[in-house]
């Protein structure tokens, strides 16, 4: 079964290579996962990362003020300004615009 999600919705792409400094940071990705998925227009989270440290995170929000509001959060902020001090050696953010979405197998 996959999620369905009402189209269209909107992806916040995250990717991002870690530093050697990992100390607090799985405790707060995972309070962050539990935040986000407290906010109004939130629809889903999906993570992966690889051995050396290179990660994506796709946040589905259901509209771009959602995504504002998530950004401008307080305690997200505060690990974003953590991630920048200690966690990321870089990152990207894109937003996407989603209008359709196919599976295989079909449902």
């Amino acid at each position: 079964m996959h999620e369905t999600r009402k189209m269209p919705c909107y992806a916040v792409i995250f990717r991002s290579t870690q530093t050697d400094t990992q100390q607090g940071y799985a405790e707060m990705a995972a309070r962050m996962q539990e935040l986000a998925q407290q906010q109004p227009g939130f629809l889903g989270l999906e993570s992966v990362r690889s051995p050396e440290g290179k990660g994506i995170t796709v946040s589905y929000w259901q509209d771009l003020p959602s995504i504002r509001n998530w950004k401008e959060n307080s305690e997200h902020q505060t690990a974003q300004r953590l991630g920048k001090q200690k966690w990321y050696r870089d990152f990207t953010i894109e937003i996407a615009k989603i209008e359709s979405v196919s599976h295989f197998p079909q449902d």
